[in-house]
């Protein structure tokens, strides 16, 4: 999904007395946040990841309210990061990234849908963001999608739409119509899985809607549940 406010042509930013209000972000876990979902972005979840001592990362976008603005322009002592996780996560990045001054890192696949967003920095089979944080290009539900793995006492894969919540404590890879390769989906998760460190990940975010895990944010025992994933992939 395109950046409805990508284009060239300057668009002026509304003004914070004129956005919506919203409400700011859920702490989830020390130094991690989840926002409501966005319906610039299909639903989506987006989260915020910002530890001590390292620089805050916004991963995929919220809407753009005044409570969402404040929480991430007050989150940590030096500047961040948007991180994208595939075009369904772009909502409004162009505003987002004027009012903070974060640069925009995406996979390279997907960079030519925000051609008017500044501070874009794509990347390509992988990402080394410090601090433990590292992403992986993981295409299948659209071509440029990655996830994101925060190392340390967290052990917390952000896999964006990779996983769908399906029920609590679960999440599948899903077949829907957006999906851009649903083979190559299946290679990524494999591919996920050898990347990560053994045992790894504690905790799973997703960033599809949060509803079928009926109040619970975070799905635990992840490594588990890949290795579920995988093995009966293999026996079908």
């Amino acid at each position: 999904m395109a950046d409805q406010d990508s284009g060239e042509a300057a668009i002026p930013l509304t003004t914070e007395a004129a956005m919506e209000a919203g409400r700011p972000p859920t702490p989830v876990l020390p130094g991690l946040w989840v926002f409501a979902p966005n319906r610039d972005s299909l639903g989506g979840t987006s989260w915020l990841l910002a530890p001590p001592g390292l620089p805050p990362l916004l991963i995929d976008l919220p809407a753009y309210t005044a409570a969402n603005l404040a929480a991430l322009s007050s989150a940590g002592d030096a500047a961040g990061t948007i991180l994208l996780t595939s075009r369904e996560g772009h909502g409004r990045c162009r505003r987002f990234q004027q009012a903070l001054g974060w640069p925009v890192r995406l996979q390279e696949q997907e960079a030519y849908l925000l051609p008017g967003v500044a501070g874009l920095v794509p990347f390509a089979e992988a990402l080394d963001l410090g601090g433990g944080v590292r992403a992986l290009w993981t295409p299948g539900t659209t071509p440029g999608a990655c996830v994101v793995h925060a190392a340390g006492d967290l052990d917390l894969l952000f896999c964006g739409r990779l996983l769908v919540p399906t029920a609590p404590g679960e999440a599948r890879p899903l077949r829907t119509s957006r999906t851009f390769h649903w083979r190559r989906q299946q290679r990524s998760l494999e591919a996920l899985r050898d990347w990560l460190p053994p045992a790894s990940p504690r905790w799973i975010a997703s960033g599809a809607g949060l509803g079928a895990l009926q109040g619970e944010k975070l799905i635990a025992g992840g490594r588990a549940l890949l290795d579920r994933l995988l093995d009966r992939e293999l026996e079908d």
